[in-house]
């Protein structure tokens, strides 16, 4: 399909959402922490029970084939509100942790800037890791308000020592003793700048986080507003309100997005009761594929390949719901996107440009949103592992990794040997078993000139992030 017959179909697509909702239509992102692919009953769980969530699907869109841009939590949130890879805006090299000097670049235009400028009033509750220094808080990055934990929460205030016992052993010690949240952590709790609570009580942080959203939106109820939901959540250590707690730390895991369901059930019922439904956009996503080495804490990439910290699909893939003007509902979508498309999308959607000058790699799919197209813009997609290092390139069904014999490697318990060349035909081979690169030479030759041409770009063009001076 071309170009101008996709332009053609996202402003009819676009024409479509503007006669649903008001000009200035509404948008909550609720974003999870380590959730997998498989971890929704709308994404083929058997064992996790989300009757609220799959609303989203039933009542709007299910994107099958959506893409985070790095397979861990600082660099795919920093993705998500930039739309650029994250080596770009100098948010590519692992996460951030409590000692950690930089953080995201004010002078970025983030979501929060693009709408809050329009004049949206914007708030984000739950873990930003972007930055916990005042200057790159989310209160500085264009949200007028900020509840929550500034990065996971397996991190300890000051300097992130004194942590107890990890793995799936020590975290089922951690569910056993609820009260641990207090006794075993410092993680702490900002409001805006401060920390109001350290350490921070886990076991209620997801419900109150959503309480301030529904607070946030009731007062906001005549719009326009944008709310940023990034729960801290089933990142581990799991934690959920004592009255709703499986005692049995087999069922942590299922307990806890089974919780963070109820909690988005009452968003949703807030804004049905409202009379906001309609006009209001909800995303629903994930930062990165699940933690498996922690077993029952961790969650299921379906029939997706490895997770967390890992370029394979389960590593990147994630679930994503949307619900909102113009979008069909229970349709699929299998058109390659992901969280880097979702400002340029919002953009379209209201009419505000993106400033010009300021290069991104995300583009606009609103045609996908509505169904007005069921070819994506997007063309291609690049994987960066966990430390920022170029390892692959999607383009079509075709996609290459190429393992490097030196620097970071995945570790993840599928990872091949260093130095070998992957490459599979993900509409035959969802699940990345069947290496294709000995078939098809003149693929691999030209997955692997176009994904160095493009990193090329990304690098000698890249921005710096904020560095405490």
């Amino acid at each position: 399909m071309t170009r101008s017959i996709l332009h053609a179909l996202a402003a009819f697509g676009l024409a479509l959402a503007a006669s649903a909702a008001d000009e200035k239509p509404n948008f909550i992102i609720i974003f999870t922490d380590d959730q997998g692919y498989g971890d929704l009953s709308c994404f083929g769980s058997e064992t996790i029970d989300t009757p609220n969530i799959d609303r989203l699907a039933t009542e709007g869109r299910k994107f099958t084939s959506f893409m985070v841009a790095s397979p861990v939590c600082t660099p795919s949130r920093a993705a998500l509100l930039t739309a650029c890879y994250p080596k770009r805006v100098g948010m590519h090299q692992h996460v951030l942790f409590p000692q950690s000097n930089k953080g995201l670049n004010p002078a970025e235009h983030t979501i929060a800037d693009h709408l809050k400028a329009g004049g949206y009033a914007t708030a984000a509750f739950g873990k930003w890791h972007l930055g916990h220094h005042r200057e790159v808080l989310p209160t500085s990055n264009g949200f007028d308000t900020y509840y929550g934990i500034p990065y996971s929460n397996d991190m300890n205030h000051p300097d992130n020592k004194g942590k107890p016992k990890g793995g799936p052993d020590g975290m089922d010690l951690l569910w056993n003793d609820p009260e641990s949240t207090l006794t075993k952590w410092k993680t702490p709790l900002f409001e805006d700048e401060e920390i109001v609570e350290l350490p921070v009580d886990q076991r209620t942080i997801t419900r109150r986080c959503t309480q301030k959203a529904i607070d946030f939106v009731t007062a906001k109820k005549d719009g326009p507003f944008f709310v940023y939901l990034p729960y801290s959540m089933p990142h581990i250590p799991l934690y959920v309100p004592d009255e709703v707690r499986d005692p049995d730390p087999k069922n942590a895991y299922i307990n806890t997005i089974e919780h963070i369901d109820a909690e988005v059930g009452r968003l949703l019922d807030t804004l049905d009761e409202l009379g906001l439904a309609d006009e209001t956009y909800v995303l629903y996503a994930t930062d990165n594929g699940p933690w498996l080495p922690f077993k029952h804490h961790g969650g299921s990439a379906g029939p997706l390949r490895d997770g967390k910290g890992t370029t394979f699909e389960g590593g990147q893939r994630v679930p994503c719901l949307l619900r909102g003007p113009g979008v069909p509902a229970g349709t699929v979508c299998d058109g390659l996107t992901g969280t880097i498309d979702v400002l340029p999308t919002i953009a379209a959607i209201t009419g505000r440009p993106l400033p010009a000058g300021k290069k991104i790699d995300g583009v606009d799919v609103s045609a996908l949103w509505t169904g007005a197209a069921a070819e994506s813009p997007r063309e291609e997609f690049l994987h960066y592992t966990s430390r920022g290092e170029l390892e692959g390139i999607r383009q079509g069904e075709w996609k290459l990794l190429v393992k490097k014999p030196r620097g970071q490697r995945q570790q993840g318990r599928n990872a091949p040997p260093a130095g070998q060349m992957l490459l599979f035909n993900l509409a035959e081979d969802l699940g990345e078993q069947r290496n294709l690169a000995d078939e098809h030479p003149e693929i691999v030759e030209r997955l692997k000139r176009r994904m160095d041409e493009l990193d090329g770009e990304i690098t000698a063009n890249a921005r710096a992030p904020w560095v405490k001076g």
